[in-house]
C-alpha cells in the first residue's frame, strides 16, 4: 500500500478574525478530514504572525476561512516565503456549506481520517479538472479513480462535482462505506488571477 512515501509538512488552518460558531466548525470538520491540517485559533494574530505560527510548526502552507454572514465565505490558500504569506490560486468563495453534524450519524464521533484522495472526475469540465489538480498540489493528495481508492485502502475520498447549474460541489465520503460525512461545500465561484 502506497499513500505517501515522504513525510508531509502540516498545513496551517485557521479563520480570519471573529469568526463566529459555523465557521470554526467549518475548520473542525476540514481539520478531521484532512489528516496533514493542524488547526489553530486566529484570536488577534496578524498576518504576518499567522506566517510566523507556520513555520513554528514547521507548516508551509496555510488557508484561511473568512465569514461572511454567519458562516465561512472565502478560503484563502497560501505557501509561506521569504516575505510572508503568498496567496496560491484558487481563491474559493463559498455559497453554502453543509457541516459534519449535519449528516446525522453517518460519520463515527472522533473518528479521525488518516489518508484522503480526490476522485477523478468521469466529466471533462475544465473549471473541475484545473481545481482537482490545484487541490491536489495543495493538499498534496492524489487524484485516482474510486477503484483505486478502495484498493489502496484510503479513509475517505473528495468528489468535486457539478450540478445541474454547473456550480461547483466539493464533498467527501468515507471509503469503503461511501457515506457522505461532510463538510459540503457548494463553490459561488473561484478567481485564479490573484493580485497582491
Amino acid at each position: 500500500m502506497i499513500k505517501a512515501l515522504v513525510k508531509e509538512s502540516p498545513i496551517l488552518l485557521t479563520t480570519s478574525r471573529r469568526p463566529k460558531k459555523n465557521t470554526r466548525t467549518f475548520c473542525r470538520d476540514l481539520s478531521s478530514i484532512f489528516p496533514n491540517v493542524k488547526r489553530i485559533n486566529r484570536g488577534k494574530l496578524s498576518l504576518e504572525e499567522v506566517a510566523e505560527k507556520a513555520l513554528e510548526l514547521d507548516a508551509e502552507k496555510v488557508m484561511i476561512v473568512g465569514r461572511w454572514k454567519e458562516g465561512p465565505g472565502k478560503i484563502w490558500l497560501f505557501r509561506i516565503s521569504e516575505k510572508g504569506l503568498d496567496a496560491v490560486p484558487p481563491l474559493i468563495y463559498v455559497k453554502a456549506v453543509k457541516l459534519r453534524r449535519d449528516f446525522g450519524e453517518n460519520m463515527p464521533r472522533g473518528r479521525r481520517m488518516k489518508s484522503v484522495a480526490i476522485t477523478r472526475s468521469q466529466k471533462t469540465l475544465y473549471a473541475i479538472k484545473r481545481l482537482e489538480k490545484a487541490l491536489s498540489e495543495f493538499f498534496n493528495v492524489p487524484i485516482l479513480s474510486l477503484k483505486e481508492i478502495r484498493n489502496k485502502e484510503f479513509d475517505a475520498a473528495m468528489w468535486i462535482l457539478a450540478d445541474s447549474s454547473n456550480r461547483i460541489i466539493i464533498t467527501f465520503k468515507l471509503i469503503p462505506e461511501l457515506v457522505k460525512v461532510g463538510p459540503q461545500i457548494e463553490i459561488s465561484h473561484l478567481v485564479w488571477e490573484l493580485t497582491r
